[in-house]
């Protein structure tokens, strides 16, 4: 034996192909228009639309399977941030500046979510951020630098919201940000002063190697 993973059989790799071609056109198409048909996706995907449903049974499942992929972007951006920060703050301003390009690829969802997608669906892939956020509001309020009377978990929903929100503003046209002045508002919101707060997201996302939104 070798020890070298055994490589998949084309044909499954063409299918796992197929399939990220037909979610990247899902995720642009969407995006445009909250109606766009299976058969438009299908054409802007350059695939047939009896190809689409051979990955996919209908909308819906075409919809799970971005939520699918903006789940595993989202675990993967938590777990980018896993090196501890020097202060609650910092590690505050780094995870908005982290996940921002990930909200910003998949912000389609936002829309989708008034489609049929479902509050919940989106509030069960938010989970994850959302615990982590927490965990950070926690020891930032220990340490005297964050909002005290609102509890962690509370205050977490709360910029959740307000992130949202500025997604949705530059889904509609209304905004657009590489993720720094949405994490100077969400530690300004956290009860950073604006001074600090616009300090520490310069100096992190001067040193970071954060990706620019996609």
């Amino acid at each position: 034996m070798t020890g070298r993973p055994a490589k998949a059989p084309p044909h499954r790799h063409g299918a796992r192909v197929t399939r990220a071609r037909i979610l990247e056109a899902a995720r642009r198409e969407l995006g445009r228009d909250p109606d766009r048909s299976l058969a438009g996706i299908a054409e802007a995907a350059g695939v047939a639309r009896r190809t689409v449903y051979v990955h996919f049974a209908d909308r819906a499942a075409l919809v799970e399977g971005l939520t699918a992929d903006a789940a595993e972007a989202v675990r993967l951006a938590i777990a980018d941030t896993g090196t501890p920060a020097p202060d609650s703050a910092s590690a505050l301003a780094r995870f908005v500046l982290t996940l921002w390009p990930v909200g910003d690829r998949y912000r389609t969802l936002i829309g989708l979510a008034r489609r049929g997608l479902g509050d919940d669906r989106v509030s069960e892939l938010l989970a994850p951020a959302r615990d982590t956020v927490a965990g950070i509001l926690a020891a930032g309020r220990q340490e005297g630098v964050f909002h005290s009377t609102v509890p962690p978990g509370s205050l977490s929903r709360t910029l959740e919201a307000h992130l949202r929100a500025l997604l949705d503003c530059v889904n509609s046209g209304m905004w657009t940000d590489d993720g720094t002045r949405a994490a100077t508002a969400a530690l300004i919101a956290a009860g950073v002063d604006s001074e600090s707060a616009a300090a520490t997201v310069t100096r992190l996302h001067g040193n970071s190697r954060t990706p620019q939104p996609l």
